[in-house]
């Protein structure tokens, strides 16, 4: 087995290089995110992680980036509720172009990931919250 060869940063290297079907599984897992938010990743992660090294990174990674969004979208929320009360509805325009914002970055992240995983990459999201380790 040879180590995979990375082009990104903080990339894992590991002697352990993925067979096709844990490919797809590992880019299933980034695609899951994308659709379903963090439940799909969770019952994909749940049921495949002890069949790989590999598809357990992939699901850890995918399921940390889901409930980072998650939080983020949650704090969006209460910030943007708090200042539409303050200012009469005046900060909903600035608020509204930084959640599209962040969903355009939210999309090509996780868009990537399913790329990466597919060519057996050991992928790491560039921002995300390590709740599971």
């Amino acid at each position: 087995l040879r180590p995979i060869p990375s082009s990104q940063p903080g990339a894992l290297p590991s002697p352990y290089h993925p067979n096709p079907d844990e490919r797809s599984n590992g880019m299933l897992m980034h695609l899951l995110g994308l659709l379903t938010g963090f439940l799909g990743p969770l019952i994909l992660w749940l049921v495949r992680k002890d069949s790989s090294p590999f598809l357990d990174h992939q699901g850890k990674e995918a399921l940390n980036f889901q409930i980072t969004i998650l939080l983020v979208f949650i704090a969006f929320t209460i910030i943007g509720i708090g200042l539409a009360f303050l200012t009469l509805g005046l900060a909903a325009l600035p608020l509204t172009g930084l959640f599209l914002v962040c969903l355009v970055l939210i999309m090509a992240w996780e868009i990537t990931g399913c790329i990466r995983a597919n060519r057996g990459e050991w992928y790491t999201y560039p921002v995300s919250i390590r709740i599971i380790r």
